[in-house]
């Protein structure tokens, strides 16, 4: 059966792995990207709503 193939038949999922592939990378990608942003611009913790006592 393999004979049969035609050579756009072969290249078909070779194309579809590479396809694949990429749109896995560029959402891993996006995924490393969302963290990042929100690690880095995230507010400054907040103080305590607590009153310091006096010394």
């Amino acid at each position: 059966m393999s004979e049969n193939l035609r050579p756009a038949d072969v290249a078909r999922p070779r194309l579809r792995s590479l396809v694949t592939t990429v749109m896995l990378l560029l959402i891993s990608v996006m995924i490393v990207r969302d963290i990042l942003i929100r690690r880095w611009t995230a507010a400054p913790p907040s103080s305590p709503d607590t009153t310091q006592q006096s010394r």
